[in-house]
C-alpha cells in the first residue's frame, strides 16, 4: 500500500524530488504539509487547501484523544471522513505536546502521565495507546511515540531521551506487528537534541527496527539555524535513501530550502496560520506585517510575485483593514496565503529539482529574503 520512489536528485546537494503512494493517493516531495490539530487547518476549508495545493494535512494525537476522542473519530468513520478530507493524512504521536506541556507531566519509561490543559484530568499515554489512538484515527501516515528535550539539553538529558525513545519506538513497532496493522505507514523519529553522535546512534536504531519512513524530531524547539543545519548534516549518510524524511515542526521559508538541500522530503508548521491570525505575512522579500501604517494606502498584492487568490483579488490596504477591524476575513486571507506560499514554495523547489537547477533556486530564494545560504 505504500512506497516511496526516488524521481530525480541533485548531483551538488541532497536535494531530491520523489512520490509517496498511500491508500488515499500519491503524493510529490518535497512538500509543505499544513496543520490541522483539532482535525481543522485553522480558517480553512478542505476545498480551499485543496485548491491552494496542498496534498498531505496533519492531525493531532494528543488533541484528538482528549476531545472529541478517537472512539468518537473512528465511529464516524475515521479522522478522513469525520473532517471532510479525502487526501493523506499524518498523525503526530502526542510525543511534542508531551514536552510543550511539561509543567502538566511526568515521564518514565513505561510512559507520560500528564493532567489535560482542558479540564485537568489525568491521562496516561504509552506508546501503544498512541498507536491504538491513531490506528483508530485511520491516519495514512503514523508516528512513534517519542520523547522530545528541551534545548540547550545536557548531554545526559539527550542521551536518556535517546534510549527511550528507542524503547517505545521498539513497542510501537510490535504493536503494530503484532496486530497486524494494514493501511498504516509507521515513522520512526530521530531525536538526540544537538549531539551530531547521539542522532547518528538514534538513526541507526531505528534502521535496525525498520519503519516506512524516518522523521527528524527536536528541532524548531530554539537552537540557531546553523544547529538546526548541523543536525540535519549529521544524517546524511545514516537515513535510508529508499525510505521518505520529514523534518517536523520546521515552516520557515529559508529552514525549507535549507532542509530540501539536505535530502528532506516533508515538511510541517503551524507558522503560515498561526502567523496569519497575527498579521504577519510571508513573501518573497521577507515577512511584512500587515499591521503597520505603511500599507493604509497599499493598492498592490501582498506578494506581487504571488498567483494565490488573495494576491490576485485583493490588496494590502483592504487586508489591514480586515484586521484592524477585527474581521474574521482577516485570519482567512493572512492564513490563505501563507499557507499558499510554503505549499508552493516546495512544488517550486521540486520543479528546479527536476530541471537540474536547484542550487540557483536555492541561491536565488535566500537572495530574495536577504539570506545567505548556510555552508554544508
Amino acid at each position: 500500500m505504500f512506497e516511496f520512489k526516488v524521481i530525480a536528485e541533485c548531483p551538488k546537494s541532497g536535494a531530491r524530488a520523489g512520490e509517496f503512494a498511500t491508500p488515499h493517493g500519491v503524493f510529490e516531495t518535497p512538500l509543505f504539509m499544513p496543520v490541522g490539530t483539532q482535525a481543522t487547518v485553522k480558517a480553512m476549508s478542505p476545498p480551499e487547501l485543496e485548491g491552494l495545493g496542498a496534498r498531505v494535512i496533519l492531525g493531532n494525537t494528543y488533541h484528538l484523544y482528549l476531545r472529541p476522542g478517537a472512539d468518537l473519530i473512528e465511529e464516524a468513520g475515521g479522522l478522513h471522513r469525520f473532517m471532510g478530507w479525502n487526501g493523506p493524512i499524518l498523525t503526530d504521536s502526542g510525543g511534542f505536546q508531551v514536552f510543550s506541556l511539561a509543567s502538566l507531566r511526568s515521564i518514565s519509561d513505561d510512559g507520560v502521565e500528564f493532567r489535560s490543559h482542558i479540564d485537568g484530568s489525568r491521562h496516561f499515554m504509552t506508546p501503544e495507546l498512541s498507536m491504538g489512538v491513531q490506528r483508530s484515527l485511520g491516519s495514512d501516515i503514523a508516528m512513534c511515540f517519542d520523547e522530545c528535550v528541551k534545548l540547550p539539553a545536557t548531554e545526559e538529558a539527550s542521551r536518556s531521551a535517546v534510549a527511550r525513545t528507542l524503547k517505545w519506538a521498539r513497542r510501537c513497532r510490535d504493536y503494530f506487528s503484532s496486530r497486524g496493522v494494514r493501511g498504516q505507514a509507521l515513522f520512526g523519529i530521530v531525536q538526540g537534541a544537538l549531539f551530531g553522535d547521539h542522532r547518528r546512534l538514534c538513526a541507526r536504531r531505528l534502521v535496525e527496527i525498520g519503519f516506512d519512513g524516518y522523521a527528524i524530531g527536536g528541532l524548531s524547539v530554539g537552537e540557531t539555524h546553523d544547529e538546526m543545519y548541523a543536525a540535519l548534516d549529521t544524517l546524511r549518510d545514516e537515513l535510508p535513501v529508499s525510505k521518505p524524511r520529514y523534518l517536523m515542526g520546521v515552516g520557515m521559508p529559508e529552514n525549507l530550502v535549507e532542509g530540501v538541500a539536505r535530502g528532506m522530503d516533508m515538511f510541517d508548521c503551524v507558522l503560515p496560520t498561526r502567523n496569519g491570525r497575527n498579521g504577519s505575512l510571508l513573501t518573497r522579500r521577507g515577512r511584512i506585517n500587515i499591521k503597520n501604517a505603511a500599507y493604509e494606502r497599499d493598492f498592490s498584492p501582498i506578494d506581487e510575485n504571488c498567483g494565490c487568490y488573495v494576491c490576485r483579488n485583493f490588496t494590502r490596504a483592504y487586508v489591514r483593514h480586515l484586521y484592524r477591524a477585527g474581521e474574521i476575513l482577516s485570519a482567512r486571507l493572512c492564513s490563505w496565503h501563507n499557507l499558499h506560499f510554503l505549499v508552493n514554495l516546495m512544488k517550486d523547489a521540486r520543479r528546479a529539482i527536476i530541471d537540474g537547477s536547484y542550487p540557483e533556486f536555492r541561491d536565488g530564494v535566500l537572495g530574495s529574503l536577504g539570506v545567505g545560504a548556510a555552508r554544508e
